[in-house]
């Protein structure tokens, strides 16, 4: 037969395998301690004769789940000067969340924010803005060159002409915009140019007025005015 010892020893191995504590409780020992509720910390764990005591999260702190800690988090702290700014305050249940500064994109994003930011690239000089980067996106901006006869200073959605030219073709995300000679253009103002010499004529002042009133007017045309046919 086992020994008393040996005895204890079963007891105690086969407890602690039967000892199943619930989802929202930890064991300590022979117990099962409920867990602390979001926004506090475990005091003291439970006994025999009392459940376990919390104490609420500090300012500064916070723990977003049931828990069996005795200390809670310290909340994150968005630092301008790695890019990030807040975009949704720490609580004792909730952790801060940041987001890029402006002019800024993440580069190490969580489900509801950013960890890290880095400054979107700058377009020299002869170069355009292909692609904008969003200070909510992964993706930084893209550069492309202008093409030879116009130019961006890189701060453009695309490259211009120079003065002396004139817009032909408009440029998109796959192609520059294309320029052409002024002189080319010309023609294209002929009928507007007619049109509002058309209109000038027929405006009159009152001067021109006076003028055609002293016009002497034929004796033929008064009488096939009045009679509707010319006197033999």
């Amino acid at each position: 037969s086992l020994s008393y010892s040996s005895q204890i020893l079963v007891m105690n191995i086969f407890r602690g395998h039967a000892l199943q504590c619930h989802p929202s409780e930890y064991q300590r020992g022979n117990e099962c301690c409920p867990k602390c509720l979001p926004g506090s910390r475990v005091k003291t764990d439970c006994t025999e004769f009392r459940s376990t005591s919390c104490l609420s999260c500090t300012e500064g702190t916070f723990i977003n789940q049931p828990t069996v800690r005795t200390q809670c988090y310290s909340c994150t702290v968005c630092i301008a000067g790695s890019g990030l700014k807040i975009k949704t305050s720490c609580t004792t249940t909730s952790d801060t969340v940041c987001e890029p500064l402006e002019g800024f994109y993440c580069l190490d994003s969580t489900e509801d924010g950013c960890m890290s930011a880095q400054r979107h690239t700058l377009c020299q000089p002869g170069q355009y803005i292909s692609q904008k980067g969003g200070f909510t996106s992964l993706t930084d901006t893209e550069c492309s060159d202008c093409s030879a006869g116009t130019y961006s200073d890189g701060t453009f959605p695309s490259c211009h002409c120079p003065e002396t030219q004139v817009k032909v073709k408009e440029g998109s995300t796959s192609s520059n915009v294309v320029c052409g000679s002024s002189s080319r253009n010309y023609y294209a103002y002929i009928p507007l140019l007619l049109s509002l010499l058309t209109v000038a004529g027929l405006v009159t002042t009152d001067d021109s007025v006076c003028v055609v009133k002293n016009i002497r007017i034929p004796q033929w045309q008064h009488e096939l005015s009045a009679t509707g046919h010319l006197q033999q």
